[in-house]
């Protein structure tokens, strides 16, 4: 992105009174954001801006936005802004998308099919147990494993995924100079350096209570589903649940014993229509039509049943071989989030399956 057109978009994100609504109606008005900053008042008025967004767009705070460019000019950090082509189309149709996304690691991550994992700071031992084994399974499948980087399940979810050596994506309540909670510290750096780290919030932002809930809608957003780990019946992760549901995505609960009190969360989704899973594969069987669709939004029923090309090269690097993520790599040359996503749909459609040890291996199909 330009120097000047950035700069523009943090002037956007940082004005006093200016949200995603606003943003919204500006890019409706205007063909980018510079164009919107230089309309000016009169402009910003047509756009349906009230007084005090108008009044902030006036004085922009810019020693913020200097700070915010001095952090973005570190490695592998960088801004994805909602007109950008890498910003998740998924999230892009939900209403209040945030207008632009913090990113720290690889952002090739954000369109790639993804599951969210939410749960109880307070989990059992039980319930860490089955975040992580779920998280493993899938990730190691192919799926990028999406949560909140909080204690308890969120933490197991993402510890899940790099046990793997999957992906794993961590939507912040903070801004990314800053770790919250603390503990995970480490945690985030190992993200940061294999997955990708996320947030609608400017370096600086600290970790006030109202954040959190807007982090949610993001989690859901992102994902094709939300899997809800264990919850008590008034929780946050109720809350992403329902934010899933209104953005039409999938709702998955673990069910526990009655003794529990973290199961009664997981237990009054189920009774509200969210699906039961016992295993990882109750999950790829309810997302995988959404997987296919995403993957080949054009395709005709004719070309539909031919192998993409590249997954043709995948299929031909496995040979009779079982190889693991880090093989094909070194064979295909394809980047790992490329690679992971194009494994899953192989095995979603039949050609490849997960063998012991997580490695993959070519189905031959009888002529």
């Amino acid at each position: 992105m330009r120097a000047e057109a950035l700069k523009s978009w943090l002037i956007l994100i940082r004005a006093e009174g200016v949200g995603p609504v606003s943003v919204a109606r500006l890019l409706a008005h205007f063909p980018d954001a510079e164009a919107a900053l230089q309309a000016g008042r009169s402009g910003w008025r047509k756009a349906g801006l009230d007084g005090k967004a108008q009044a902030g767009l006036s004085a922009p705070d810019l020693s913020r936005v200097e700070s915010d460019l001095d952090w973005l000019s570190g490695p592998r950090r960088t801004l994805v802004t909602i007109d950008d082509p890498r910003y998740p189309p998924l999230l892009r149709e939900c209403d209040g998308a945030p207008p632009a996304l913090f990113c720290q690691g690889d952002p090739d991550l954000l369109p790639l099919p993804q599951l969210a994992m939410v749960g109880a700071r307070s989990a059992t031992p039980q319930g860490i147990e089955n975040a992580q084994a779920f998280a493993a399974d899938l990730a190691g499948r192919g799926l990028v494993i999406t949560s909140g980087l909080a204690m308890g399940i969120d933490g197991a979810a993402h510890r899940g995924a790099l046990s793997v050596d999957g992906l794993t994506l961590a939507v912040c309540g903070t801004g990314l100079d800053r770790v919250y909670p603390a503990q995970h510290r480490e945690m985030a750096h190992q993200i940061a350096q294999k997955g990708l780290l996320v947030s609608e919030f400017p370096p600086g932002t600290p970790g006030r209570p109202e954040n959190f809930p807007r982090r949610n809608r993001i989690i859901s957003g992102l994902s094709l589903g939300v899997l809800v780990v264990e919850a008590a019946r008034e929780s946050g992760s109720l809350i992403t649940a329902r934010m899933a549901s209104e953005q039409g995505r999938e709702v998955f609960a673990i069910p526990g014993s009655i003794h529990n009190p973290l199961a009664r969360g997981c237990h009054g989704l189920i009774r509200q229509g969210a699906k039961l899973v016992e295993s990882a594969n109750d999950i790829l069987e309810e997302i995988a039509p959404h997987i296919r669709i995403a993957q080949r939004p054009s395709a005709s029923a004719t070309a539909a049943a031919a192998i993409d090309p590249q997954h043709q090269d995948i299929l031909d690097a496995l040979g009779d071989d079982s190889l693991s993520v880090d093989q094909l790599v070194q064979r295909t040359g394809m980047p790992v989030a490329a690679l992971s996503a194009a494994l899953l749909a192989l095995e979603l459609e039949g050609h490849a399956a997960v063998v012991d040890g997580g490695q993959y291996q070519r189905l031959r199909r009888r002529q």
